[in-house]
């Protein structure tokens, strides 16, 4: 089954096309009940360390360093677990949809990991 892999602002209303929705911030979208942000995983471990995150600080100027060194962490043992549990889970879902909290659409953790999945998906392996 061929997926698609959306993303999307937790603070978007969740719809029934988004299909399996995955958080994949680290901390819980401030202002946001539970019940509300309907995902189906909270996948917090795949989602850059705090450390590279206040780096980052969302500066556009950051983004090719801050991509770059997500892909790293990425690599680690520990996140390609994870990765390859949320391609599991999702492997019956005609769309999934990566959920995250960051104001800048451009530059945040959900399009680097978009493309990972993308790629992923598409080989068909973890």
């Amino acid at each position: 089954m061929k997926q698609e892999v959306r993303i999307k602002r937790a603070y978007e209303p969740p719809k029934k096309e988004d299909g399996f929705r995955v958080l994949v911030d680290r901390i819980w979208p401030r202002g946001i009940r539970k019940q509300d942000l309907h995902v189906r995983m909270w996948a917090k471990d795949i989602a850059p360390t705090t450390q590279l995150r206040q780096w980052f600080a969302h500066d556009p100027k950051r983004w090719p360093e801050f991509r770059k060194r997500y892909l790293t962490e990425l690599r680690e043992p520990a996140a390609r677990k994870r990765i390859a549990q949320v391609i599991d889970a999702v492997k019956d879902s005609s769309a999934v949809t990566l959920i995250y909290s960051a104001k800048d659409e451009a530059h945040n953790q959900a399009v680097v990991l978009q493309g990972v999945l993308e790629r992923k998906l598409r080989r068909g392996a973890p």
